[in-house]
């Protein structure tokens, strides 16, 4: 019995596992494969994004060493992989590592090079080349006939290797056999609940787009390749049952086929029967057609809960040329913003900081305009990935990089158009920026800010950063010292826990915002301004921990949490609708008393802004016969 090991690490550091789709995929395909399934015992070992590699070592070896061992390999992963398989090696010196993934994918001379523990590297798409070099192993565990393995690279003698010849793209995805259907994922836990943050599931392969920085696991500038109807609604039959309450999308650009429309069909069929699944993200389509407008009106219809990605990236014309995305439609992105706005349909805006030909001035200009329409933004660190174009034109655009601390991105810190001072400058503005707007710990405050105090929204941001930066606060220099030179997606959200953790960091920016921003409002407004920030602040997902004692003017009813009756001086909802009409007459003095309603389960998603979205509080007004 040949013993296999699959393991996956989380990019999160996340409270609860996050599914581990590509070894499902490994296991299925070996399982499912009567030449070998009965000679194969296959085990994934399924890792959270924050455990150290001594906690992986104890999870993957308390029961012994297996034969294989096989990494599912990306950049956040890549070191602690290479630790692992140094130390499997040294308690199995015969036992064979095998590298897979997109940061090593095509990449033997350099990863052969920093980790001498590997032994195989698998090129591309991996789940038949994985069975054909199982069996291979199989048939000679001393000598396999790894040559005759299409789509890997392995070491020879010395410190050389060779390169198989490539493995055609799986035209017919529908041969992978499902990790669901099969039960190679197990859905459910030993209380009989679904243990992941999501569900992942690809409907497709494949991106017809080449942009600069993108590699998408090989398939870039490729056809789309789809996998059944009949298998995608089956496996949405078997997550509905199960009671999973989002599905996440891996697909490249969701809304952009024919089946995609039918996809969402059989998606709402499901939650017909079942009442799960609740809530879809995606990785949406870059260009905006009528079947994409046709689906997502159809979700809001039926009450699905998803963020709507306009992944413009950059509003600079020389940045978009460099990226290859010059003439997307996708950068007609305003007409798109005012229909999502109308459709109350929420949406967010990826960017990239650092591109070659943006500079300081060109990416704050671009931000605001955005902001105007979509303030929630994310903001994300110009990364070299392997095999991308930009990764190959280093010396063209003058590329200054650093790798990570702890993982193994090359971040881009300076090129031809910005400096390594405005980079530093720019990671801090982004780390604040990406808790304020992507992930929304500021939702109401930006329109207000700058309609009636005069401030875009990067001048709140970069308002708020000084005042961080000059606080005596303990609490606020806790949270100022969390700030990364990198503005890396972990520092991210340990940066977010802390704010959501520390009550008096909250009050400390309450105090800048009523000293810096609502002195800037018109007199007649400013008593709404100080009154808001309270309403923003009850409005916030309730991020309650485990074990921890439940704030007080909260309970909990069934679901949810559910505030204690809150007062206000005027109608604050009415206010801010009426204010993102265009209405500035300052709101009729009137008290309005409201119940703050929150979906329990925050804490376990705060780090993932797109799940974290679906549990801020919704404000019910209350009669005067429900008011105290």
């Amino acid at each position: 019995m040949l013993k296999i090991g699959l393991v996956q690490q989380s990019a999160w550091d996340l409270p609860i596992d996050s599914m581990p789709l590509a070894a499902g995929y490994l296991k299925a395909v070996l399982e499912s494969d009567e030449a070998v399934s009965s000679e194969v015992e296959v085990r994934i070992h399924n890792m959270r994004g924050g455990w150290s590699v001594t906690e992986m070592t104890r999870a993957i070896f308390s029961d012994g060493a297996p034969d294989v061992l096989a990494f599912s390999t990306v950049g956040w992963n890549y070191r602690n992989f290479c630790t692992l398989a140094e130390f499997y090696k040294q308690v199995k010196p015969a036992g064979i590592t095998v590298f897979g993934g997109t940061h090593v994918s095509q990449q033997a001379e350099r990863v052969f090079r920093e980790c001498p523990s590997a032994d195989i590297i698998v090129n591309g798409e991996g789940e038949l080349t994985f069975r054909e070099l199982v069996a291979a192993i199989l048939t000679d565990r001393q000598d396999p006939a790894l040559g005759d393995v299409a789509g890997i690279s392995f070491r020879t003698s010395g410190t050389g290797h060779h390169t198989t010849a490539d493995r055609p793209r799986i035209d017919d995805l529908d041969i992978i056999p499902s990790p669901f259907l099969t039960g190679a994922i197990p859905l459910l836990d030993h209380d009989g609940v679904f243990p992941y943050e999501f569900a992942l599931m690809e409907t497709n392969r494949g991106c017809p787009y080449r942009c600069s920085f993108c590699y998408w696991g090989g398939a870039t500038g490729q056809r789309v390749r789809s996998f059944s109807r009949e298998r995608l609604a089956a496996e949405l039959d078997l997550l509905g049952f199960h009671k999973v309450p989002t599905i996440f999308l891996c697909d490249a650009n969701f809304g952009m086929l024919e089946a995609d429309q039918e996809f969402t069909e059989d998606l709402l069929k499901t939650n017909e029967k079942y009442g799960f699944p609740k809530s879809l993200e995606a990785n949406w389509a870059k260009n905006k057609s009528t079947r994409f407008h046709h689906i997502v009106r159809t979700l809001r219809d039926r009450g699905f809960k998803s963020s709507f990605t306009l992944a413009l990236q950059t509003l600079s014309d020389e940045a978009l040329t460099n990226m290859q995305r010059r003439n997307m439609k996708l950068n007609q992105w305003e007409e798109l913003a005012d229909w999502l706005a109308d459709e109350h349909m929420e949406a967010f805006v990826e960017l990239i900081w650092g591109a070659p030909g943006e500079t300081v001035e060109s990416f704050l200009a671009g931000y605001d305009k955005i902001a105007k329409k979509v303030p929630r933004i994310a903001v994300y660190p110009l990364l070299l990935l392997p095999n991308t174009a930009y990764s190959e034109q280093r010396e063209l655009h003058g590329f200054v990089t650093l790798r990570g601390q702890s993982d193994d991105f090359e971040y881009v810190l300076a090129n031809r158009t910005s400096t390594l001072d405005e980079n530093f400058r720019m990671q801090h503005f982004m780390f604040l920026a990406r808790i304020l707007g992507e992930n929304q710990y500021f939702k109401r405050l930006w329109h207000p800010a700058r309609v009636l105090g005069g401030m875009t929204q990067s001048q709140v941001i970069n308002s708020l950063l000084e005042w961080v930066e000059a606080s005596k606060n303990p609490s606020v220099q806790e949270f100022r010292a969390a700030f990364s030179v990198i503005a890396e997606s972990p520092a991210i959200a340990g940066g977010h826990r802390i704010l959501y953790s520390d009550p008096e960091i909250d009050l400390d920016f309450e105090r800048w915002w009523n000293q810096v921003v609502v002195p800037r409002f018109p007199a007649e407004w400013r008593g709404f301004g100080a009154d808001l920030y309270t309403f923003e602040r009850m409005s916030r997902p309730v991020y309650q921990p485990p074990g921890a004692t439940l704030r007080d003017g909260w309970r909990v009813e069934e679901d949810e949490y559910v505030s204690d009756p809150v007062s206000f001086p005027f109608d604050a909802a009415k206010a801010l609708e009426s204010l993102a009409a265009g209405d500035t007459e300052p709101p009729v003095s009137t008290e309005v008393t409201y119940e703050f309603r929150s979906q329990r389960g925050f804490y376990h998603h705060l780090d993932n802004h797109e799940t974290g979205a679906h549990y801020f509080a919704d404000a019910v007004a209350l009669s005067v016969s429900e008011t105290p």
